[in-house]
């Protein structure tokens, strides 16, 4: 896909990293009161039991921690642009569910692990400046950028154990607004143009799909949705038409139609 010509959104190193272990809280207190049974169960991801999906979780962390023991990479920029971080993680699958399994294997005691990780990952990322390089997984990333794509696999995943076994996990305010904003510029990385504005209040707006630019007044191609149906579209958990059909989603215009540019992450 062609390279982005837009400024990058930024966001506060701060709060990200707060909004990080808020999140990883919310999912520990509900993991806390899960029974055997259903920590056993079918997580609707794969052959994952929920257990392994709440471990999952936990490695979203653990993951920012390891690569900080690293040494930094030496190539003085980043390899992979934050915008185009979603489009890297169907060919990571196959070895993420591995490391999930063993962890899971090993770690029998879920509290005691979410502890030891929160904890590790607040020692460790004290701090570090947003733009210290990290070998990530994709190439190297700035450390700021990469905290930003943990929001990205909490709240995914919150959703996802949600729906597994009918938790309320909250979604931490400040994590969503990070995901949600991340899941839109990727849209418009993917989709570059300007004939098409995608409204995800109140955490953004972009505008995609060549064709004519809007430039005043109200967008003749228009889509409007609320951030956790945004989400569940670019991650392939809900299909456009589904939430079109059930008023999820507002599209106007013969150009307002993102089917076939959905799902963004694999």
């Amino acid at each position: 896909m062609p390279p982005s010509q837009k400024r990058a959104r930024r966001y506060d190193l701060a709060r990200t990293r707060t909004a990080v272990l808020a999140q990883l809280a919310h999912v520990r207190t509900a993991v806390g009161v899960l029974t055997p049974q259903q920590l056993d169960g079918p997580s609707g991801l794969g052959d994952w039991t929920v257990r392994e999906l709440a471990v999952h979780l936990t490695m979203a962390l653990s993951h920012v921690c390891r690569t900080l023991e690293l040494p930094e990479p030496a190539v003085g920029k980043p390899d992979v642009a934050l915008v185009e971080w979603p489009f890297s993680t169907a060919e990571r699958a196959g070895a993420i569910a591995d490391d999930t399994v063993a962890i899971a294997a090993d770690r029998p005691d879920l509290d005691a692990l979410y502890a030891e990780v929160a904890e590790r990952f607040e020692a460790a990322v004290s701090g570090v400046p947003e733009e210290r390089l990290l070998a990530t997984r994709v190439g190297a990333m700035r450390f700021g950028d990469f905290l930003v794509t943990r929001t990205v696999e909490l709240v995914v995943h919150s959703y996802d154990l949600n729906e597994a076994v009918g938790l309320g996990i909250p979604y931490d305010r400040q994590a969503l607004a990070a995901c949600t904003r991340l899941l839109a510029d990727a849209l418009a990385e993917k989709a570059p143009g300007g004939s098409v504005e995608v409204r995800v209040p109140p955490f953004a707006v972009v505008q995609c799909v060549q064709g004519p630019r809007h430039t005043r007044g109200t967008p003749p191609n228009v889509v409007e949705t609320d951030p956790l149906t945004w989400i569940r579209l670019a991650t392939g958990r809900a299909r456009w038409a589904t939430e079109r059909d059930a008023a999820k989603v507002s599209a106007s215009g013969e150009r307002a139609d993102l089917d076939a540019l959905l799902p963004l992450m694999g």
